[in-house]
């Protein structure tokens, strides 16, 4: 995990609490939820960012994958939760489902003695169950950008009580696709009480800048240099390859000589993907596999069964990249480098959550090694080529 000490803000310092209980206005039901969701005491990116939530700030938040920044945002919105109001208090946008509902789960279980209600509301889903729900009176709501606009234009996600609206995967929110889905839902409107809580583990100056129109004068931002984004637990190795052929062929090789808990490998597209499942099943080995064009039902299925390990290799696109947490991930493999820097980092972070030990091997063809140099610039990344020796690597 990153040191305190490498977390910075442009405006005033932001004060650490080592101490939950030190944290001033957070319930006491919601302390008891959080010791007995596990949580003994704060990550670092907690100890700095739980408490500008709680006490009504905006905030921009980086923090490297895997050091806690779902329970940051989570408890600093569900202590600005009034149990008494049966209205949505707390809304937060993510971009998959498989996010959603994993926020979803860790949200239930803080809130455990609160006494409130909680839903996830994802794309793909009985729209019918979701209206109902939210009218009985759902607190705290999770969810995809396009099922979240389709509920506020439907006039059936009241936002009049709304005080904290916090983007997950923020730097991805805010470009591309989904920017014009969040902002098509901020034109709609927010209470002038509601604050902007914005989080991700890269945030690239663009994003930045974007991030700062959406938050007032006394917003904190907990930035994170470009040399200290990458997890220092992580190891990284790259293997110089001369062929496409050569790739699976290495593939298998690191199958055989590897003791693998589970492992992710990336792929660049959903073509990529596919090929290279059919390969792999092909010759035998298990394997699954995952992207954003599957049939939502055989999506969830085969993501249930990688994060509940009875899957131990999955071939995936940057679908899973972002996020989703599993937590006997040793290995990361990138069968091809991503085109965006950024990715990259989220795309490592699946492996050594919350500071445990992780491997990344990058399989690099002749034309990816400039890609794979400028990375590695970037973010101040020192790889090695991969030996023979692989007994000490996992």
């Amino acid at each position: 995990m990153t040191d305190a000490s490498e977390f910075i803000t442009p405006s005033d310092d932001v004060k650490s609490y080592e101490s939950f209980d030190h944290m001033t206005g957070l319930p006491e039901n919601l302390l008891r939820g959080i010791y007995s969701h596990g949580f003994t005491k704060p990550s670092d990116i907690q100890t700095k960012g739980i408490m500008p939530i709680v006490e009504g700030h905006d905030i921009m938040a980086q923090a490297q994958s895997g050091t806690g920044k779902t329970g940051t945002f989570v408890i600093g919105g569900l202590s600005r939760i009034d149990p008494s109001i049966h209205k949505p208090q707390v809304l937060i946008i993510v971009h998959v489902r498989e996010l959603a509902q994993q926020i979803e789960k860790v949200a239930k279980s803080i809130s455990t003695y609160m006494g409130i209600s909680i839903r996830s509301t994802v794309g793909g889903t009985n729209l019918r169950e979701d209206i109902s729900e939210l009218k009985k009176g759902v607190q705290f709501i999770v969810g995809t950008p396009g099922r979240i606009y389709d509920l506020m234009t439907r006039n059936v996600l009241d936002r009049s009580e709304i005080r904290v609206l916090i983007m997950d995967e923020a730097d991805h929110l805010l470009k591309e696709l989904f920017y014009e889905q969040v902002v098509s839902i901020l034109k709609l409107g927010f209470p002038a009480k509601t604050r902007v809580a914005l989080f991700s583990a890269t945030m690239p100056e663009p994003v930045r800048k974007v991030a700062s129109d959406l938050m007032g004068e006394n917003s904190v931002r907990i930035l994170i240099a470009p040399g200290s984004v990458t997890l220092r637990g992580i190891k990284q190795y790259y293997i110089p390859l001369e062929k496409e052929d050569h790739k699976f062929e290495c593939i298998v090789d690191l199958y055989k000589s590897l003791s693998i808990s589970q492992a992710v490998i990336f792929c660049n597209t959903r073509r990529s993907v596919e090929k290279l499942n059919e390969k792999m099943s092909g010759s035998g080995y298990p394997v699954s596999f995952a992207h954003g064009e599957l049939e939502k039902n055989d999506r969830e299925r085969r993501m249930r069964d990688f994060l509940g390990g009875d899957t131990r290799l999955m071939i995936s696109t940057d679908m899973i990249a972002r996020g989703i947490d599993v937590q006997q991930i040793s290995l990361v493999i990138n069968y091809e480098i991503p085109e965006n820097e950024e990715t990259y980092v989220h795309r490592i972070g699946r492996a050594g959550r919350f500071g445990r030990k992780g491997v990344t091997i990058n399989l690099v063809l002749p034309e990816e090694i400039e890609k794979m140099n400028s990375i590695a610039r970037k973010f101040e990344m020192t790889l090695e080529e991969l030996g023979e020796d692989l007994s000490n690597i996992l």
